[in-house]
């Protein structure tokens, strides 16, 4: 439309030249130039007057232009910092949710840890009673205050020829032994000294002698179930058998000594070295578990630090989604 315009404002422009260096003819044709000139001029003032308006409707425009190209600019980047602070935001919310999920389950693995506990407490007590029970029992007898052979009165009883019973002998049968003991109450096994076999158990294991310091571990696992040197020596019984690379018993040790002694000083290892052991099982899933509980429940001792590298190594997130 500008061309067009254009055009037709050079044609006329040309037109007023050619009637203004055009010769003078006759009155009567000079009469019709000077009309002709008029209306040529009118033209070209409706032109300019057209081109005029219309410059100034297209800067109008163009203004628009160049306002509304800012504004949707500016509407850009307002949706830019608005979706980077909704994804920071989101992230920031996930972390969150992830952190309550790994409390919550650690809340839920410690319940679970303690109720194995009171199980086997209540087991123990349970036993320790049938064992009291049993030391308290007195020895059988054939009748109370008499032992078989005897009358009621403790005399012995008379055959009918007035002898004593058959096989009495004049002694009595009651299950005693001759030097007093009750034969029916068996001799208590002597238990090992504590210390003594603790300390030769680690000198044991810190030697190599991995057979005979296990040995030694099991013996205080066994006499003194309930000291706090046995969930040490629990632990020490995993320790052999994760070196020897035998992680399934290393596995079962932990366990054992985690689930009785949760606040020894050698858990944050325990459940490292249980962490390892799970992942060469190629239980990859138990494994990455119990590193990222470890993290949770120990997160600034070296272990947790330990396990947070193994678990960068291996491209798994320490927190879950």
């Amino acid at each position: 439309m500008v061309r067009s315009m254009r055009k037709h404002f050079a044609l006329a422009a040309i037109l007023a030249a050619v009637l203004a260096c055009a010769p003078r003819r006759a009155h009567a044709v000079a009469k019709e130039i000077i009309q002709l000139q008029t209306q040529v001029e009118q033209l070209l003032n409706m032109v300019q007057h057209l081109q005029s308006s219309f410059d100034s409707r297209y800067a109008v425009l163009q203004n628009l232009a160049q306002q509304t190209a800012n504004q949707a600019t500016q509407m850009s980047a307002a949706v830019s910092a608005m979706q980077k602070k909704l994804n920071a935001e989101n992230a920031t919310l996930s972390g969150k949710v992830d952190g309550v999920s790994g409390q919550i389950q650690s809340l839920n693995d410690s319940v679970d840890e303690l109720r194995t506990r009171v199980e086997k407490l209540q087991k123990s007590v349970q036993d320790l009673q049938t064992q009291l029970q049993n030391i308290q029992a007195p020895p059988p007898t054939g009748m109370p205050g008499a032992t078989p052979g005897t009358g009621p009165n403790g005399q012995p009883n008379a055959s009918p020829g007035g002898a004593q019973a058959p096989g009495s002998g004049g002694q009595s049968t009651s299950g005693e032994t001759p030097d007093g003991a009750s034969a029916s109450t068996p001799a208590a096994a002597q238990a090992p000294p504590l210390k003594q076999t603790y300390e030769a158990a680690l000198s044991d294991f810190h030697a190599g002698r991995y057979k005979m310091a296990a040995s030694e571990f099991k013996q205080v696992v066994h006499y003194y179930p309930y000291d706090q040197t046995a969930g040490s020596a629990q632990f020490y019984l995993g320790e052999i058998a994760y070196r020897q690379r035998n992680y399934s018993d290393a596995v079962n040790a932990y366990n054992a000594m985690l689930e009785t002694f949760p606040g020894n000083s050698s858990a944050p290892t325990a459940e490292l070295h249980k962490g390892y052991a799970l992942l060469a099982l190629r239980r990859r899933t138990d494994g990455i578990r119990e590193l990222r509980l470890l993290i949770q429940r120990y997160p600034r001792t070296p272990e947790a630090s330990h396990a947070r590298t193994k678990l960068n190594g291996m491209g798994v997130r320490i927190v879950p989604r």
